[in-house]
């Protein structure tokens, strides 16, 4: 410390704060002194191993250096903000032995803030503790007395006590006091504890007192009576269970013990290598270990481990001991700080330390004494810290491996989606070399194996023309609707169908193919707008009686339901994609490609169906066409009706959301709804379907789909397309204010029960049918395989039985064709199926199967 100055250090944040108090320096044309407290923010800087200054601040106080002095520093939570912030108390002497404490907050800024100020007539110089508040408590004649900035006002607590040795917040108590009494016996004789006696007979107690309830706690939850002659308490865990307090103590005693209390009972004691302890502080090390950090009078300090409770390190000649995250390792270490009285700065000589990988120090020696115990746990530590570095190695490696795997991956994605382009745009695609890749060739570099695709994709667009018989595109809000409409004929025979958008630009960062919703939207009399997963015809009302002597006309007639069937809407398929990820480009230029199974109608009904994929054609997508509203949809009024187009009307359904209500009226009929739906709702009938009405009413209900079914006067479904949740519940609330009182309303989660009821009758009939065809085919082939073991292959019964009874010989030769009659039976009824073919038939049964499970379920939630 240099002559005519102070200084004070401070850990905060990782930084350390030197607070100086510099020599008094005159104003010219003012008759007052100016006093400077500064503060300078170091930093270490692990590239030079030292400590370089960040930022600094100054403070200008009125008066002479011999008159302003700093008492204590310390880092307390702001009760304004919540924030910890560095605070220093300051005194400063007046006339007439008057003494005004103030106490500052350094801000982030280096700007310090005057919380308040105090006057007292005697000087500060036992126990004194600053907390939160910040607030400042003190000991004086045997009592206790505080002050917070929330009230300004000096405050005594009713306790005598000899000592203050913690101050701190526990948890239900607030700000709690451990300190030392002098022990008092019972005012009655009635009132005889344990404690109490005890306490009498040590001379002494430990107690604690909460300061904002004016609580006193009991001192043997926290130590014996015995113990209660310490120095300092440092309290580590400290929480509530079950309305009573589990706190666990480290204190410092005068008999040189460290001894660690666990909810007032002794757990363990260490005995110090130096006299006189002062304080202690905790420190958690990189290897998750707590240090408890005891300081001496005479200078010294020791490190004692936790676990162990044994000596860790010991040192001479230490002028402050910090405990923070200086390196920035997330981890805290200590920063012993030593006496050098060469060099003036008290950040000259110095260490880091937590008993692990970190070890920095300054290059002055000092003396240092560790004890072999603590040199074997350190060699232990170090060796672990090998062993887990090994494995953060290996680690590291497995992670550069999958990224490396993952890089190919891509590669191989990219490469594919190239040649799809080069696919549908008929272009033959060159594969790179396996040395550019770092692939392996799974083919001879010699063959083209994209010849036999190319050809066929040349003989499929040859032909895609004559099916595809409209492409058009749409814009909804913040979706872009592709729909594609094919002829009927080639339509019939499609199955599994779906859409893929591809884009013709070369991109190498991102996939070319654009993730899509598929829709398929079959347009009749009552809109069907369903997923492309789910999607089924709804079966006509009559059921199909099976006849297993004529299974050829059950097939035909099959095949004739689902074409009348198909044949009663225009089907079209659609894509549904995000439009703003495409507006990043301002001109996109996609490749419709439509995937599918070609239905093949034959007798042998396991035959499978064969994959193909259309070219269906290219959509054009700019910025200005859609400033311009090129594909927007149009619905306009025209005498009591909607017009607009059939792909506007497509486009609508296509990113709704579809809901079906059943609405029961018991006392009243439901004529209103009707009038609702024309006057509030403002809804016009479409020209095409003029069952389903478009809301033309301004706001978020406008492009809501409603289509309303009278069962009888009394019952109703509802059903609304809209875009979301909102609007769903918006026309809902609109209803119920129209309908009658006694009415109720029921969502149809998986559709009419009418619906469901024909298509579970339909897909039964179709298990049963794939369950006879499968089987009959087998037996069929079972009876033609029956014949005689001659050479003419001619049956027994073919043969007249009279001409083999006319001697004994013809006996002979009847009993023998009878008895291989007998055997070619037996062998029949043994007959084996092949595996291929038994797998075939039990895979086309548990699809069918699983199919009437399905319609079973959503019957059960109907």
């Amino acid at each position: 410390m240099l002559l005519g100055e102070e200084e004070q250090v401070l850990s905060y944040n990782g930084e350390v704060l030197i607070f100086q108090l510099s020599k008094t320096k005159h104003v010219e044309g003012a008759a007052s002194k100016i006093t400077k407290l500064s503060v300078r923010r170091m930093v270490f800087d692990r590239d030079t191993k030292l400590f370089i200054q960040k930022s600094s601040g100054l403070f200008n106080m009125h008066g002479s250096h011999l008159e302003i002095e700093m008492i204590c520093c310390s880092c307390t939570t702001d009760s304004r903000s919540g924030i910890i912030l560095p605070c220093i108390l300051m005194k400063k002497k007046k006339r007439k032995n008057v003494l005004k404490y103030l106490l500052l907050l350094l801000h982030s800024s280096n700007q310090f803030e005057q919380s308040f100020h105090f006057k007292l007539d005697y000087e500060l110089k036992e126990d004194i503790r600053l907390f939160t508040g910040p607030s400042v408590l003190w000991r004086h004649a045997n009592k206790l007395f505080y002050i917070s900035s929330d009230t300004c006002t000096i405050l005594s607590a009713s306790v005598q006590l000899s000592s203050i040795v913690w101050a701190g917040e526990i948890e239900d108590e607030g700000t709690v006091v451990l300190g030392i009494r002098t022990a008092c016996l019972p005012e009655s004789e009635d009132e005889q504890e344990f404690s109490t006696s005890d306490g009498a007979i040590w001379g002494s107690e430990f107690f604690g007192y909460a300061i904002e309830t004016q609580k006193m706690i009991t001192g043997t939850c926290f130590m014996p009576h015995a113990y209660s002659r310490v120095v300092s308490v440092c309290v580590c865990k400290k929480e509530v269970l079950k309305k009573q307090l589990r706190i666990s103590v480290v204190a410092v005693t005068h008999k040189n013990q460290l001894i660690w209390f666990q909810d007032g009972l002794p757990k363990g004691v260490c005995e110090l290598p130096y006299e006189k302890p002062c304080s202690i502080k905790t420190a958690v090390t990189s290897s998750n270990d707590l240090l408890f950090i005891v300081s001496f009078a005479s200078g010294n300090t020791c490190a004692i481990w936790r676990d162990s409770f044994q000596v860790a390190s010991k040192w001479q000649k230490v002028k402050s001991v910090l405990v923070d995250d200086f390196i920035g390792s997330g981890t805290e270490q200590m920063l012993l700080l030593f006496k050098d009285d060469s060099n003036t700065d008290v950040l000259s000589t110095f260490r880091i330390i937590d008993f692990g990988e970190i070890n920095y120090a300054s290059d002055i020696n000092y003396k240092e004494d560790d004890v072999p115990t603590a040199e074997g746990l350190q060699e232990n530590g170090l060796l672990m810290v090998q062993a887990l570095e090994t494995r953060l190695q290996a680690g590291y490696t497995s992670v550069r491996e999958l990224q490396h795997h993952l890089r190919l991956k891509k590669k191989v994605i990219l490469e594919s989606c190239r040649a799809l382009i080069d696919l549908v745009q008929e272009r033959s695609h060159i594969l790179p070399t396996t040395k550019k890749e770092g692939l392996v060739s799974l083919w001879d570099d010699t063959e083209n194996p994209l010849h036999s695709l190319n050809e066929e994709v040349s003989l499929t667009s040859k032909v895609t023309d004559h099916f595809i018989e409209k492409l058009w595109q749409r814009i909804v809000d913040d979706r872009l609707i592709v729909g594609v409409k094919l002829t009927e004929p080639f339509n019939l025979s499609l199955g599994d169908v779906s859409l893929s958008l591809v884009m013709d630009q070369d991109f190498t960062l991102i996939s070319p193919i654009i993730e899509c919703q598929n829709k398929i939207i079959t347009l009749n009399k009552a809109f069907s707008a369903l997923a492309i997963s789910s999607s089924q015809i709804e079966p006509p009302p009559k059921k199909m009686k099976l006849d297993f002597h004529s299974k050829n006309d059950v097939k035909k007639e099959l095949h004739k339901r689902n074409l009348k069937i198909q044949l009663d809407g225009a089907k079209t398929f659609i894509a549904v994609t995000s439009l703003s990820p495409l507006l990043a480009f301002h001109s996109v230029r996609c490749t419709v490609l439509l995937h599918a199974k070609k239905q093949k109608h034959q007798s042998d009904s396991l035959q499978k169906s064969k994959k193909i994929t259309l070219l269906c054609g290219k959509i054009l997508l700019s910025l200005e066409d859609i400033l311009h509203g090129k594909y927007s949809v149009k619905m306009l009024r025209d005498n009591s009706y909607c017009t607009g187009s059939l792909e506007d009307i497509l486009a609508v359904l296509a990113v709704s959301i579809r809901f079906s209500f059943q609405i029961v009226s018991s006392d009243c009929t439901l004529t209103p709804v009707n009038s609702w739906l024309l006057g509030e709702m403002e809804c016009t009938p479409f020209k095409e379907c003029r069952d389903n009405l478009f809301c033309h009413k301004v706001g978020n209900l406008y492009g809501t789909v409603l289509n309303w079914t009278m069962k009888t006067p009394f019952e109703g479904v509802l059903t609304l397309f809209c875009r979301n949740l909102t609007v769903l519940f918006q026309c809902l609330h609109s209803l119920t204010r129209v309908l009658p009182p006694s009415s109720d309303i029921k969502l149809l989660r998986s559709g009419s029960k009418d619906v469901l009821t024909d298509q579970l009758a339909l897909a039964l009939e179709k298990e049963v049918l794939i369950s006879r065809n499968s089987f009959s085919s087998k037996e069929n082939k079972a009876e033609n395989s029956l014949t005689w073991g001659n050479e003419t292959g001619k049956k027994i019964s073919d043969a007249p039985v009279a001409s083999f009874l006319d001697s004994e010989e013809g006996v002979q030769q009847f009993r023998k064709k009878l008895q291989n009659e007998r055997e070619e039976s037996m062998l029949s009824m043994n007959q084996t199926m092949n595996g291929a073919l038994y797998q075939e038939i039990t895979l086309k049964i548990a699809e069918a199967q699983l199919h009437s499970d399905m319609i079973v379920w959503r019957l059960s939630k109907s």
